[in-house]
């Protein structure tokens, strides 16, 4: 039975439309379990009804037709209780329901079960049999199991109308994500998609149709030729068997029909690489399905080869593309720093991905360069979006795709509002970062990015409260030497005195990978990364420290921070490396004072080890971003529990607050660089809870600033007390919301998303 849910959920996937997705599905189910009728009614939120969207076994003219409440007859049941129902005498059922139309009198068993994608029912999966038959343990895990693995092709396929229906003109769709840099824009679809993925090819309509043929015919000549010298230089070296697969891979590749097929697409208005895409996996998905195993295994390399031919046609593309559009929102299956850099500034309008969180390293970097970006949009067809116009709200976590006119004059509305605030806030940039009531909170900013706007930011901030060195490592194809590195951080330094730039030693691992030293673990949020990579490699760490100290001299503002700490035994190992370095520049002639050491508090066990961290160490400054992962056991790059991570949950906040209290007990300056302290609810409560400094992404600062300069820190204490006391975040961010309108702030937050 696995292999044959396999191939059903194979099969649905495939399929290029709902109407098409619904037929395989009840076709092959019931031919699966041997039963009579196979149905599926899908949730309708418009009318707040399970409607029949497809059968096979009942009228099919009930389609579209039949529908019901929830609770309202065993199908409604189903819908209602969100649990399986299994009955051998449906008509005896006190809820059982006769829907004329449907012509269901004469079936006596009945098995629903829900379809539900992240607590929400989408539907009802249903089988039936004439005589009274009760469904076994088996057949009911079977559907179970089947409408747990629909419920995501599904859930597209809802979010979207249809699976095709951006493609079409007059296709409005709007896909939801994972809100990571805040800002809006209306701009035009550019997807990325990763090299040779046959899944992720867009489609596009040819503006030369013998173009695109003459592409592909060279496209498979070069990989036929690539295939006949690999398998010359092998033919010493392998069997006579092996070396045939070789000649199975050149016949497929001459094999006429395969590239009749792919040319017959793009006749019908597809371009080559999409032709291709379409053909390879309409193969590839037969192939799988037949009973044969030397067929299936051919799947394989038919789906081989399409990469091949496919990476030389996007070769080709890369060749005769044109550029960037104006106001371009770049679109990927997973978007990398290194893409960031593909796109000219001026041009990048938008971020959105597929993979990754609010928290992930390009969200980090898209809030430093102001680029409104979602991340998490698992239900975005790539296929269909290449310039497409669209609307992405980075405040709300929305993509809108082809927007009518009305939805685009309302969203340019809020541009305009925003942008006019923008400059409303400017012009109280070089102001004091006080409270009305005379306490000062220093705004410090966070960077890693060149430095080109130090000349804007110096007279605004009190220093750099997080420089992440990785950035310089991420954007090389090798490990930066010493003088290379001495050479970036004395541009930092240099530029900010005699402001404190504090430099956090490299900070790898997680969802921040060197494409010259990958890290390929499970769990990599509890694996290899920060000061575990550079303890276990001091060589790295030490030319890294050498670096630091040598361009500090002379300028005296460096501070140094160690990621990602557990124990007292690792800052006791850094700081003695820390020592050594100095030890040896001494004797090399460079003076270097020792800089203030400290550490991000971002493991909940530093959170229990303060006092002893406080002997050794001079400052601490909280990550707010991985505490609150680490305390919420929530994968912050996982969309399926986005919902989860929130900086605001009740138990973030009262750890928040029992650190800033424990740390001025120790006389330690603390203060707080995650993404909490740029949000101006969260820089009010940390300012109330007593942090000693909050710093920042550039963009952030007027919200912030002028948060602080309307708001008494008598407000902020009392603030923090009342929302200690709420027990859900939901309550939490309320209240706050709450506050702030009374306060008359409520133009400094995000748009709420109701707006």
């Amino acid at each position: 039975m696995l292999d044959v849910l396999r191939r059903i959920v194979q099969e649905v996937n495939g399929a290029r439309s709902l109407e098409a997705a619904l037929a395989t599905m009840v076709r092959r189910i019931r031919k699966a379990m041997h039963t009579d009728v196979c149905s599926i009614y899908l949730f309708d939120a418009a009318q707040d009804r399970l409607v029949l969207m497809d059968t096979i076994g009942l009228n099919t003219q009930a389609v579209g037709h039949v529908s019901m409440r929830l609770g309202e007859g065993l199908v409604g049941l189903v819908g209602q209780r969100e649990e399986p129902l299994n009955l051998e005498d449906a008509p005896a059922h006190p809820y059982f329901r006769y829907f004329e139309e449907t012509g269901e009198e004469r079936f006596s068993s009945f098995l629903g079960v829900p379809v539900i994608h992240q607590r929400r029912a989408l539907g009802v999966l249903v089988v039936q049999q004439q005589e009274k038959r009760r469904y076994d343990e088996g057949d009911e895990a079977f559907l179970v199991t089947m409408a747990a693995q629909l419920a995501g092709v599904l859930a597209h396929a809802l979010a979207t109308g249809t699976l095709t229906r951006p493609t079409r003109a007059d296709g409005m769709a709007t896909f939801k994500g994972i809100a990571a840099s805040p800002g809006m824009v209306i701009g035009k679809a550019v997807v990325i998609a990763p090299p040779a993925d046959l899944d992720n090819v867009p489609d596009l309509v040819p503006t030369d149709i013998e173009l695109e043929i003459r592409r592909l015919s060279e496209a498979i000549e070069r990989v036929r030729e690539e295939i006949r010298r690999a398998g010359e230089r092998l033919a010493s070296r392998i069997s006579s068997q092996e070396l045939a697969l070789f000649d199975v891979y050149e016949q497929m590749l001459a094999d006429a029909a395969l590239g009749q097929e792919v040319e017959k697409r793009i006749r019908e208005g597809q371009w080559a690489p999409g032709a291709l895409a379409d053909v390879v996996r309409r193969h590839v998905q037969y192939l799988e399905r037949v009973d044969d195993d030397y067929l299936r295994e051919r799947a394989a390399d038919i789906r081989d080869l399409g990469r091949r031919v496919l990476a030389h046609l996007q070769q080709e593309t890369d060749k005769g593309f044109d550029g960037f559009p104006e106001r371009c929102v770049v679109i990927g299956d997973e978007l990398s720093v290194a893409m960031l850099g593909e796109v000219p500034r001026e041009r990048l309008a938008g971020l959105v991905s597929l993979k990754g969180s609010s928290t992930s390293h390009v969200a980090i970097l898209a809030r430093a360069m102001g680029i409104p970006t979602v991340l998490g949009m698992v239900d975005l067809p790539l296929t269909r979006l290449n310039g497409a116009p669209v609307i992405l709200d980075g405040h709300r976590g929305r993509l809108l795709v082809r927007p009518d006119d009305e939805l685009a004059r309302h969203y340019q509305k809020l541009i305009d509002e925003e942008l006019a605030l923008a400059e409303v806030l400017e012009h109280e940039q070089h102001l004091p970062s006080e409270t009305p009531d005379g306490f000062s909170v220093p705004l410090m900013v966070n960077t890693g990015l060149a430095v080109d706007a130090v000349a804007v930011l110096k007279p605004r901030i009190a220093g750099v409260g997080l420089y992440r060195t990785e950035v310089p490592f991420m954007i090389t194809e090798r490990f930066p030497g010493e003088h290379e590195q001495t050479k970036l951080y004395r541009e930092q330094l240099e530029g900010f005195a005699p402001l404190p730039v504090v430099m956090r030693t490299l900070d790898i691992g997680g969802d921040k990978d060197l494409p010259y030293f990958p890290i390929h673990e499970a769990n990599p949020f509890l694996g290899w990364r920060g000061i575990r990579v550079t303890l276990d490699h001091p060589e790295v760490l030490m030319v890294q420290l050498r670096a630091m100290l040598r361009a500090s001299a002379g300028l005296n503002n460096l501070r140094i921070m160690l990621p990602m700490v557990t124990n007292v035994d690792e800052v006791d190992a850094a700081l003695r490396l820390l020592d050594r370095a100095l030890t040896e520049l001494n004797e090399e002639g460079v003076r270097v004072e020792r800089p203030l050491v400290g550490v991000m508090i971002e493991v909940p066990a530093t959170l229990y080890q303060l006092e002893a961290l406080s002997q050794r160490l001079d400052f601490f400054s909280v990550g707010s971003n991985d505490l609150t992962q680490y305390l919420l056991a929530v994968d912050r790059n996982n969309p399926r529990v986005a919902s989860l991570y929130d900086a605001c949950h009740p138990a973030v906040l009262s750890a928040l607050t029992g650190l800033a209290k424990e740390s001025h007990r120790l006389g330690v300056p603390t203060s707080v660089c995650g993404e909490l302290a740029g949000d101006p609810c969260g820089a009010l409560l940390l300012t109330g809870m007593g942090f000693d400094a909050l710093s920042m992404n550039a963009p952030s600062l007027p919200r912030v600033r002028a948060a602080i300069r309307r708001v008494p820190m008598s407000s902020a204490r009392a603030l923090v007390e009342e929302t200690l006391r709420f027990t859900t975040p939901t309550a939490v961010r309320a209240h706050l919301q709450a506050r702030f309108a009374e306060w008359q702030l409520t133009h400094l937050l995000p748009p709420r998303d109701d707006a």
